[in-house]
């Protein structure tokens, strides 16, 4: 894996959510819940659905798939609710000079 720029850390100021594009995945949204940066792959286990287009809890660090419903943990990839019974991948994410970053 790889340290990938995803943009300076100001532009990513709490409650906001940037998408990078990803070789492996179609893409990764990085989240910051309330200070807390977290990546996750932008891809429903339900149904493949893109699952970072759906509605998100800064303060839970939960995102719900826009298709179904299905809430996923932003820390830990883990479903939290049906149909999605299989977790997704989540990745580190660091600030670097500035610049915050995802390992993919």
């Amino acid at each position: 894996m790889a340290w990938v720029d995803v943009c300076p850390a100001d532009e990513l100021p709490p409650g906001a959510m940037k998408l990078v594009p990803n070789g492996q995945f179609d893409a990764v949204g990085v989240y910051n819940c309330e200070g807390q940066l977290r990546a996750i792959e932008d891809r429903c286990s339900h149904d493949d659905g893109p699952l970072c287009e759906g509605d998100w809890e800064p303060g839970e660090c939960i995102v719900t798939c826009p298709r179904h419903g299905a809430r996923f943990d932003l820390a830990t990839g883990r479903p939290l609710s049906l149909p999605a019974i299989v977790p997704v991948a989540v990745f580190p994410v660091r600030v670097e000079d500035g610049i915050v970053q995802v390992d993919l």
